[in-house]
Parts: C-alpha cells; sequence; structure tokens
C-alpha cells in the first residue's frame, strides 16, 4: 500500500470513528490540524508521512473522553497503523506523537522530540487559538457544563499535570491557564508567525467580553 493509499484510508477511519464526537475534537478539528501541519511542513523538509498520520490520528482516542487513560489513543493508532502494514518505525513515531503532543498544563517535561512533533503540536496548538480556538473552547465548556465566566475564581498558572486533567474551572479561565500561553510555545518559525494574529485576536475578544460583562459595552 502506497503513502496516499494509507493516507486516504486514514482519513476515512477517522471520519467515521469521531463521526459522533464532541464538537471542538470532530473530525474538523482534526482536518485543520491536518491541513495546518501539511502548511507547515512545506518549509520544514519533514517526513510527510509521518507529519500526516501523526494529525489525522491524534485524536483517535482523547484521553479527555476515555477517563483520563493517556495510554489508549496511542495504542488505538498503532492498532489502526498495523492494520494497514505500515513500518515498525512509521509507526512507532506516530505513536510519539500522539503520547507528547498534549499540553496538560504544560509544565511537564516532554522526553521525546522530532520535526514531525514539533510540526504537529504546532498544527495542532494554532487550531486552540484565534476564533476556531474561541469557538472550540465554549463548546467543550458547554460539553463538560461548566460556567461561562465567574470573577470569584481566579485562573490557576501552576497546575500540575494532574489538576489540569481534573480542572472545572469556568471557560474564560482556559485562556490563561492555556490559551493566551500557545504563542511562545510554538516549535516553527511558520507556527509562530500564524500563532501572533491569533493571539491577538482572543486579546481583543478578552476585552471586549469583560467591557459586555460589566455591562460598559
Amino acid at each position: 500500500m502506497n503513502k496516499n493509499e494509507i493516507i486516504i484510508q486514514t482519513v476515512n477511519h477517522v471520519k467515521q470513528t469521531l463521526a459522533n464526537a464532541e464538537g471542538g475534537h470532530d473530525w474538523w478539528h482534526i482536518h485543520r490540524v491536518w491541513k495546518t501541519a501539511q502548511h507547515i511542513a512545506a518549509a520544514e523538509q519533514a517526513d510527510e508521512l509521518v507529519v500526516a498520520l501523526g494529525a489525522l490520528l491524534h485524536d483517535i482516542a482523547d484521553s479527555k473522553f476515555h477517563n483520563g487513560d493517556e495510554t489508549i489513543g496511542p495504542r488505538v493508532a498503532r492498532e489502526w497503523l498495523h492494520s494497514l502494514k505500515v513500518e515498525e518505525p512509521v509507526i512507532e513515531h506516530v505513536e510519539n506523537i500522539i503520547t507528547h503532543i498534549s499540553f496538560k498544563g504544560g509544565n511537564h517535561h516532554q522526553p521525546f522530540k522530532s520535526k514531525e512533533l514539533d510540526i504537529v503540536q504546532d498544527a495542532d496548538r494554532l487550531d486552540a487559538i484565534g476564533a476556531i480556538g474561541i469557538a472550540r473552547a465554549f463548546s467543550y465548556g458547554g460539553f463538560k457544563n461548566r460556567l461561562l465566566y465567574d470573577p470569584a475564581v481566579p485562573a490557576n498558572l501552576k497546575m500540575t499535570k494532574e489538576e489540569y486533567k481534573s480542572n472545572s474551572a469556568p471557560t474564560i479561565n482556559h485562556f490563561y491557564e492555556k490559551l493566551l500561553l500557545l504563542k511562545d510555545r510554538m516549535n516553527t518559525s511558520t507556527g509562530r508567525k500564524l500563532a501572533m494574529q491569533r493571539h491577538e485576536f482572543m486579546e481583543n475578544y478578552l476585552k471586549q467580553f469583560y467591557g459586555e460583562w460589566d455591562g460598559a459595552l
């Protein structure tokens, strides 16, 4: 099976698997990350197959929707790629991307690094910020029945990984605990350029939000 056939079959598999997923983590999230990763990879001389499969499978079984189990995503991806008879080094690389892509509070050591992980991670983080990122944040907040905002609940910028995973604070807090931090955590020059504009959009959104919340706008 050639690379294009592997990617086409994986696209169809992911579409089917995530057909009923939460709106911020559905096929269209995967599609955006995949296309953005391709855009970034064009300037990075990376392994195109690994980038494509890493992007397409990075949320195939997100731990947030599987009782916090961080092993299920890499395992499901491996089983799928093995069924397509993908070469073992590619499978292992994709597994490592899925294992190490998540933010998880941003305060943990990332033992695995590769150019392909950098690209897919940037693409995933870009989809978490800007106009789409704002929409996704409130979509997930609604899915978890969280408040929009509570002035009495401050953002926690020093959460451990476990605290981050179990966090149930209002959605606006998520901007400070993750979204506004991503601009400075991009790996690639292309990712950094794209993040700047999206970051500015979020800052302007928050100004508007607080103005409306206080009845000033």
